[in-house]
């Protein structure tokens, strides 16, 4: 009997390389793995104080690696 799970095969692109800070490169992983989420979302996910996520979403933004589409910020293509 096979027990093993199949994974979805979605590909993540990688972090991109001017990314230094920790926060900054888990909030791009997870808005690219979950094709985008609101800031409450990100904090309560991610275990982070609000104003840490808005000052990660504001680097982020400034940017160009993620865009505000109404409520939810998403990783720009």
């Amino acid at each position: 009997m096979n027990s093993q799970k199949h994974r979805s095969t979605t590909q993540i692109d990688p972090v991109p390389d001017d990314l230094e800070s920790a926060r900054a490169k888990l909030v791009y992983i997870y808005l690219e793995a979950a094709d985008g989420a609101t800031a409450e979302e990100l904090g309560d996910i991610l275990a982070m104080k609000k104003i840490n996520i808005l000052s990660v979403l504001n680097s982020l933004s400034s940017a160009g690696y993620i865009e505000r589409t109404g409520s939810e910020y998403v990783v720009t293509n």
